[in-house]
């Protein structure tokens, strides 16, 4: 089964070379330069993890999960930032991240947290997004 990823980070350098890092072992993901630019997809929901910066111009990665737990958007978040607090740890905490990690960890103790969390990655259940990010 194959696991769809979200990645948003308004850092172009980590788009890449996080997509780059998952792709590598089979898992597809899609970037998003902002908070904005993903809710404005309107298969948001579909994917099966979301890798989210604390630290976004606009809408924070806070922000954003607030909004999806608002919504009962059934995606698990994942936070890396470059800019850890004690603050915003226990705010993603509390609104129910399932990972939360700096930019410098390892890659693959972010590639076992989105295989841990992404709801099919045992074979039970089917990709609900496409992989693919909407025109324009």
């Amino acid at each position: 089964m194959n696991i769809h990823v979200a990645i948003v980070d308004d850092d172009d350098s980590v788009c890449r070379s996080l997509g780059r890092l998952l792709s590598i072992v089979g898992i597809e993901s899609v970037s998003y330069g902002s908070a904005e630019a993903f809710i404005a997809d309107p298969e948001y929901a579909g994917y099966d993890c979301l890798v989210l910066d604390i630290q976004l111009g606009g809408m924070s990665g806070l922000e954003l999960q607030a909004r999806l737990v608002a919504e009962s958007c059934p995606v698990p978040v994942l936070f890396i930032t470059a800019h850890e607090d004690a603050a915003s740890r226990l705010r993603a905490e509390s609104l129910g991240c399932v990972g939360f990690f700096r930019k410098t960890d390892p890659g693959t103790h972010i590639i076992d947290a989105i295989r841990s969390a992404a709801p099919h990655a045992d074979g039970l259940d089917t990709p609900r997004h496409t992989g693919q990010a909407p025109a324009g």
